[in-house]
């Protein structure tokens, strides 16, 4: 069920939007920044009232009435779709610096949408700041509130504001502990990830059908992590879509260092990692580094060709790109492959079931018995290196954990085999219990006996 309530946060840039979405929200969803201009996408979350209902509240960037660079009416155009949902607005205002024309011209806008509207006079903990408030009477929204989003003062006031304009019906709703990580009604959290320019936004919008997403040929255009629903077969997915993660030194300094911090941060949060790969420029160190990062976290992974339509000679181009992942990838050479079109949406129709597959294996428990018997068959055929006098014995294995699937083995070795061995061992469990693009993590524990 959704919240009762849609509110969105805007205003011109620079005001506070982000901050103050991240302090109702207790997260740290939104990009803050002393630079204008970072947040350009709509950005979804939850904040829960004083009363303990919930309601949906929505960023968006810093909305401007006449176009200035190419980005004002992308991010224009973000805000109004929020804005068509909405049952409230947070007119966000800087009350340091006034009223400017900007403002006024916001004001208006809203005013012809019809929307109620609450003026947020941010900034209040500077000094005059809450004296100057009543000068936003003249915005013609009623009465301003002065809050802090930094610091969290006037925060009440804000709420009570916007009651009016908000159901108190709020049934169905489940306290404040979410879903675990692992429960089964829980969306699967898939991070579309990939270096800059890939398509990573575009395919999103396919697999939505709608534009949630900016959509542009220069690289670095999403900033923020985007969440969006996507229901097939009674299964949800959250797909995050995020900043391209270049390589360290290829990153400009400010906004695109942040966007890259909280790409990382989500990946982190996600239960799979589709790597999207450009196939008209084959795989390249970049995308062996951001597989590489997706992998170490322990995301289950599948290798996402774009742009295929583009591609004459397919069966002599799917050989090289083959090869290119024996090269420069073998740890994702098992991982499935999907090879498609976000332009004209070819091939988009196989992603959902291998993500579910992914999922089901990454959640995958091994009996214990059938465990100890493929592992004892493997250590047999192949044990590792002598660690001193006595044979090297595995006594008993046992499965951790899942998500990725964690092992731990008990032998008499002293110490860890040579990663080549724990390589081996971990391929064995991934070909025979169908692991493919399935993290792996063993752990070698001694005992006597």
């Amino acid at each position: 069920m959704r919240p009762q309530g849609v509110v969105v946060i805007v205003g011109r840039p620079n005001v506070g939007k982000s901050t103050l979405f991240n302090r109702l929200t207790r997260s740290r969803r939104a990009l803050v920044h002393d630079r204008p201009g970072v947040t350009r996408d709509r950005i979804f979350g939850e904040a829960r009232r004083p009363g303990g209902s919930r309601v949906t509240l929505i960023d968006t960037g810093g909305l401007l009435l006449v176009d200035e660079d190419q980005w004002v009416p992308l991010i224009r155009g973000q805000a109004e779709e929020a804005l068509k949902g909405a049952d409230a607005v947070l007119f966000v205002v800087d009350g340091h610096s006034g009223i400017i024309p900007e403002d006024s011209d916001i004001a208006d806008y809203l005013r012809n949408l019809g929307v109620p509207t609450v003026v947020i006079v941010n900034k209040a903990d500077r000094r005059d700041v809450e004296l100057q408030a009543h000068e936003f009477y003249a915005l013609g929204h009623g009465e301003p509130i002065s809050i802090s989003a930094e610091h969290g003062t006037g925060l009440a006031e804000l709420w009570e504001a916007l009651e009016p304009h908000l159901e108190d019906d709020d049934e169905g709703w489940e306290d404040e502990d979410k879903p675990g990580r692992h429960d089964p009604d829980r969306p699967i959290q898939v991070a579309i990830v990939g270096r800059p320019n890939v398509g990573k936004s575009s395919l999103l919008n396919r697999l939505v059908g709608e534009t949630r997403v900016l959509v542009s040929q220069t690289p670095g255009t999403t900033r923020d992590v985007v969440d969006v629903i996507v229901e097939e077969g009674g299964q949800q997915f959250c797909f995050l879509d995020t900043a391209g993660i270049r390589r360290k030194g290829k990153t400009e300094r400010g906004p695109e260092v942040l966007s890259v911090v909280v790409a990382r941060r989500h990946l982190e949060r996600a239960d799979i990692a589709l790597l999207l790969v450009d196939a008209s420029e084959g795989v390249g160190r970049q995308d062996a580094h951001v597989a590489g990062y997706a992998w170490d976290t322990g995301r289950s992974m599948a290798i996402v060709f774009n742009k295929w339509d583009l591609i004459e000679d397919r069966e002599e181009r799917r050989q090289e790109l083959e090869d290119d992942i024996a090269q420069q990838m073998k740890f994702l050479r098992t991982a499935p492959t999907v090879y498609l079109s976000a332009l004209t949406g070819r091939g988009v129709h196989r992603l959902l079931p291998i993500v579910q597959d992914l999922n089901s294996s990454a959640r995958l428990r091994i009996p214990t018995p059938e465990l100890n018997r493929v592992l004892h068959d493997a250590w047999e055929r192949r044990p590792p290196a002598m660690d001193g006098r006595a044979a090297p014995k595995l006594f008993y294995a046992t499965q951790v954990k899942t998500g990725p699937p964690s092992f731990i083995l008990f032998t008499n070795l002293h110490k860890q085999p040579h990663f080549s061995y724990m390589r081996y061992l971990e391929n064995v469990m991934r070909d025979t219990f169908r692991l493919a693009g399935v993290p792996i993590r063993v752990m070698i524990k001694r005992r006597k006996s």
